[in-house]
């Protein structure tokens, strides 16, 4: 076993003082104890190992010094660990291992042979011997004498039999047992020794030589205790050879030749063999008998010798040997033997049948299938398997209602049955409410599982994977692979599209993508068969969805579902829609608008495949608010009733505040926005159609030969479809929010819709002037100034400008042009909050007429850029 290496200590100043040597330790690893040694031994043992690890020499411990010691560090001593067991090595088949290897699976041993694996020689024996020890030569015996003579003596049986006790003539011992010894010491002692008595016992027992022969692995005299038995003797021999025999073991010597059987003592019936030995006992293994092979279900598979001289056995017999079959009935028994032929023959055969040598018996059962059972699955506290016996029904399975977990889905359960004669199975429905309230039950039989669903495995049946599903859409490879059901769904509905077309017109939302409920993973094929048996509810209920009923199920039950109709429903015009049973022909659709203002629902009775439809009533108050920000005296979110106008919302915020500045109103709306959005995609799109008008035509007409770099223009034209794409619409619209214009015009007075966002900025005092200028930038305001005012506060226009197509977008949202050019005079005056807007010469692409169309463009991107400019400023605040 390696030491593991420690690093030296470091060498000890000289003069200074010493600790006591390190001393080995009192146990070895493995707890082995260490036999006590001198210190000189010790120590040569201790400087072993620190030469061997690297250390340096420890110098023997000086005389002890009245100076004080000095601590110092001690060696470290390395120390062994111990290592873990090597696995046991694989033991290679015998012959008759090999042989019936080839012929049944499982790897069968033969028996009784790992008895002598490991067995220990027997020591020296303790506690008390029993009465009929035969005595030898050699035994000690101790007699001690009490009364008058006291005496302790310590004898030993002579070579010639004899014990000779002092003062007495000698006792035959050998041949004797202890009670006939010591009756007659006792007895000579009382008679001879007057007044005195004996006590006779057994010291050290002497050894005896037994031959081991035949096939033992190592064959030769053992040396064994007096009260050895033959398992000693073969244990001492290293155990028997599997190619030897446990059922005819020969014991010769002085009493006369005995067989020996070790089956009764392994397997544990029948009588015990006598397997005690004497003096020049020899014990002789035979060469192995015929043996059988028994495997499959028995308590102990193994291959089997049979009884001496037997070349067969019953099979019941047989059995008997592998610990009898592990079932008490129903099992058969496959025999594999060999014809005349030598060819491997089968059979079935009895209890009573011969099993011959070489004979291989696989045990199995007639029909491993469990027989009359019942089964509870689904939303239930734990799975359990009930006994389908007579009288077996749903009541009585559910006569605890704690085995359902709570909120079950009470309007429909499931069982799930196989049908005797063909073996198909089929879903039969029940009304679980009904069952527990013990107003309904239904027969059960053997096979059936019953299956309890719970309320989001309902509710699952609207999500969007299902509707997807219904559409005949394959799921995605995730969903498919993890819910089955949702694959035969659409398989199914894409092969009859008017099968679900009850619930493919749901429109429910399609929003998230839930997971496949357990239920159904285990029962795929329960998913279509609850879409068959449903009720479409929508409309003004707390949970629309698809709700499993059984035929002539009140609406009451199914609205209880879907907990309960909404404070806003109209119950005088419910929707009843409702496909007729009849299977032949046209299937037309009846629909019946229902009064149910009494709240008489249970009298309206459902079916499946039918759709109620809860409608919403009439109210004053609109579908979403609106968002009103900046300078009103109360801004915040408003909810608004249908036709109200923006007057009255901002009479309801308190009315503006001295420093709005209403001319500057940006008003966004969201039906505006997705105009303005597909305008830009639009003319992106244009854009990049005369990108490709104009290309085509340069080239025939030439134009690289006139030095335009057409490939550049072409690039910077799809940079500007990109950006016009990505640009962000912002839904503005140019309305009046001055509240005394609103008073004097009401036709002014915007009205309002659900998502309208108004924000009244802050008077401004500046003007902005941007593109083709020397110094684009924000100019302070000055009355009276014009576009061009202003333009020439930039700086001016550049070389390329081109001021005939500058425009002004004023801050209610509308653009105007500029006036900047030589006949326009400057333009009218610029109000506050204005942005000024020179475009580029589009020369040398004048010829490019869409390039000139562009400039409304920029002016809706400007308007948009300045709308939610102000949008954000004002909601920061």
């Amino acid at each position: 076993m390696a030491a593991v290496a420690q690093p030296a200590p470091a060498p000890l100043p000289s003069g200074a003082g010493y600790l006591s040597a390190p001393q080995l330790p009192a146990m070895l690893p493995g707890g082995v104890t260490l036999p006590n040694l001198s210190p000189q031994s010790q120590q040569e043992i201790l400087q072993r190992i620190l030469d061997a690890a690297g250390g340096r020499a420890v110098s023997p411990p000086p005389p002890p010094s009245l100076a004080a010691p000095v601590a110092l560090p001690l060696p470290v001593v390395p120390v062994a660990q111990p290592l873990a067991p090597p696995p046991p090595p694989t033991e290679p088949l015998s012959g008759s291992e090999a042989y019936f290897a080839a012929r049944l699976d499982g790897g069968l041993r033969q028996f009784g042979y790992d008895i002598f694996r490991g067995m220990l020689p027997q020591g020296p024996a303790s506690g008390a011997l029993p009465d009929d020890y035969i005595l030898g030569r050699d035994d000690e015996v101790q007699v001690a004498i009490r009364g008058r003579t006291r005496a302790a003596h310590s004898l030993r049986v002579t070579r010639d039999g004899t014990l000779l006790l002092p003062d007495l003539a000698p006792f035959p011992a050998a041949g004797r047992t202890l009670r006939d010894l010591r009756a007659e010491i006792e007895a000579r002692v009382q008679r001879e020794l007057g007044g005195s008595e004996a006590f006779v016992s057994i010291g050290q027992l002497r050894q005896m030589g037994v031959l081991t022969a035949g096939e033992v692995v190592r064959p030769g005299v053992q040396p064994l205790p007096a009260l050895a038995t033959v398992l000693d003797a073969l244990g001492a021999a290293n155990g028997v050879r599997k190619t030897g025999s446990l059922r005819a073991i020969r014991v010769e010597g002085p009493r006369g030749p005995r067989l020996i059987d070790l089956y009764p003592l392994l397997v544990g019936e029948g009588g015990s063999p006598d397997l005690s030995l004497r003096e020049g006992d020899r014990v002789i293994v035979p060469a192995l008998g015929g043996v059988i092979a028994i495997g499959g279900e028995v308590t102990r598979p193994g291959i089997f010798e049979l009884p001496a001289g037997a070349r067969s056995v019953p099979l019941a017999e047989a059995l008997r040997l592998a610990g009898e079959p592990l079932r008490p009935a129903g099992n058969r028994f496959l025999l594999q033997g060999t014809d005349s032929g030598g060819r491997r023959a089968f059979s079935e055969i009895g209890l009573g049948t011969l099993v011959r040598r070489g004979d291989a018996v696989l045990v199995q059962p007639m029909a491993d299938v469990p027989a009359g059972a019942m089964r509870l699955a689904g939303h239930v506290a734990v799975p359990v398997t009930r006994a389908a016996g007579r009288g077996a029904s749903l009541q009585a399975l559910l006569a605890d209602s704690r085995l359902v977990r709570a909120d079950p889905y009470v309007r429909l359960g499931v069982v799930w049955r196989v049908d005797a004669g063909t073996r198909a199975r089929r879903f039969i429905p029940f009304d679980l409410g009904r069952v527990l309230q013990r107003h309904a039950d239904l027969p059960l039989r053997e096979e059936d599982e019953i299956i309890i669903l719970a309320q989001p495995d309902v509710l699952w049946l609207a999500s969007p994977p299902v509707q997807h599903a219904l559409r005949g859409e394959a799921p995605v490879a995730a969903s498919a692979t993890t819910c089955p059901a949702l694959m035969a769904l659409a398989i199914a509905a894409r092969s009859s599209p008017q099968r679900f077309a009850h619930a493919r017109g749901a429109g429910f939302p399609d929003i998230g993508e839930p997971p496949c409920p357990r239920i159904f993973l285990e029962y795929p094929t329960l998913l279509p068969f609850l879409l068959d048996t449903a009720v479409l509810l929508t409309g003004e209920v707390r949970l629309p969805g698809l709700y499993p009923v059984l035929d002539d199920t009140g609406l009451d039950m199914v609205i209880a579902a879907g907990g309960g109709v909404t404070d806003t429903a109209d119950l005088a015009a419910i929707e009843h829609a409702r496909e007729p049973l009849e299977q032949a022909g046209a299937i037309p659709l009846q629909r019946t608008l229902l009064d149910l203002r009494s709240r008489n629902f249970a009298a309206i009775r459902l079916s499946p495949r039918d759709a109620v439809r809860v409608p919403r009533g009439f109210g004053d108050r609109d579908i979403g608010p609106v968002t009103l920000l900046g300078e009103v005296v109360r801004p915040g979110v408003y909810d608004i009733r249908r036709g109200e106008r923006l007057s009255e919302l901002l009479l309801r915020a308190g009315g503006l505040t001295p420093q709005a500045y209403a001319y500057g109103t940006v008003f966004t709306r969201e039906s505006v926005r997705v105009r303005q959005q597909d305008g830009f995609a639009r003319t992106a799109q244009q854009l990049e159609q005369s990108l490709i008008q104009v290309a085509a035509g340069q080239a025939v007409a030439g134009s690289r030969a006139g030095g335009v770099d057409l490939g550049s223009a072409i690039t910077a034209g799809r940079e500007l479809a990109s950006a016009l794409r990505e640009a962000r619409a912002a839904g503005r619209m140019v309305v009046e929010a001055n509240p005394v214009v609103l008073a004097a015009r009401p036709d002014l007075d915007v009205l309002l819709e659900p998502g309208d966002l108004i924000a009244l900025p802050k008077r401004p005092n500046e003007v902005t002037v941007v593109g083709a200028v020397l110094n684009a930038g924000s100019l302070q305001f000055t009355t009276g100034w014009r576009a061009s005012d202003y333009v020439q506060g930039a700086g001016g226009p550049q070389r390329f400008a081109d001021n005939s197509r500058a425009f002004v977008v004023l801050p209610n949202g509308q653009s105007v042009p500029a006036g900047l050019g030589s006949w326009q005079q400057g333009g009218p005056p610029v109000p506050p909050g204005s942005l000024v807007v020179v475009p580029q010469d589009p020369s040398p692409y004048e010829t490019w007429g869409f390039i000139r169309d562009l400039t409304q463009v920029f002016s809706q991107v400007g308007i948009s850029a300045a709308a939610l400019a102000v949008v954000a400023r004002e909601a920061a605040k």
